[in-house]
């Protein structure tokens, strides 16, 4: 698995990607090391400069970015091994079948997007950017939903609505711990920080 050609493919000419995924014998610890690792880099290192050199209205902190880098890397492993977990869980209720690693798959390949878009975190102004064009992971996980996970076509809306609400509700509870546990860890606290932004 070539990680550029498997990102560039994935987000440009996703169905027959997915296809070749569906090929692929699903091996956990490779996706996590070989693509989750250095596409979720992308976002990490760029908060770093972004907060640490760039900053927003004025505030600048390395430690800050630091922190939330560390926000970025951890929550990207948690968020892509819990949401695989609880999509492998649901998959007889949406009549697919059942299997870790190609949830493992589907979850890491659909966030490529928002990863690939964690650049414009090196201006923290426009880091939010990001997020809206990580919605397109959520067609690129509707599209792989049944090459995958066998989701038959009249389950496949209702397993994406419940596989989205799950991302999500995982996504944020993951990045509020993480943020509260290595704000602590590093004596820093978002309104102490905004308040040196006036």
């Amino acid at each position: 698995m070539n990680l550029v050609d498997r990102a560039k493919n994935i987000m440009f000419s996703s169905k027959t990607e997915w296809d070749a995924v569906a090929n692929e014998e699903p091996n956990i610890q490779q996706i996590l090391l070989s693509y989750v690792l250095p596409l979720a880099l992308i976002p990490t290192i760029a908060v770093i400069i972004g907060w640490g050199v760039v900053g927003m209205f004025g505030f600048t902190s390395f430690t800050y970015g630091i922190a939330m880098g560390l926000v970025q890397i951890l929550g990207a492993f948690i968020t892509v091994l819990l949401a695989s977990f609880v999509i492998d869980a649901l998959a007889g209720s949406f009549g697919s079948h059942k299997n870790l690693g190609r949830a493992v798959q589907l979850v890491a390949f659909s966030m490529t997007p928002v990863w690939v878009a964690g650049i414009l975190n090196i201006l923290p102004t426009i880091g939010w950017l990001a997020g809206l064009v990580g919605l397109y992971g959520l067609y690129l996980m509707y599209l792989g939903l049944t090459p995958l996970m066998k989701t038959p076509e009249d389950k496949r809306v209702g397993y994406l609505v419940v596989s989205i609400i799950i991302l999500l509700v995982v996504y944020f509870v993951v990045v509020a711990i993480l943020s509260a546990i290595l704000l602590s860890i590093f004596g820093l606290s978002l309104l102490s920080g905004l308040s040196n932004m006036r």
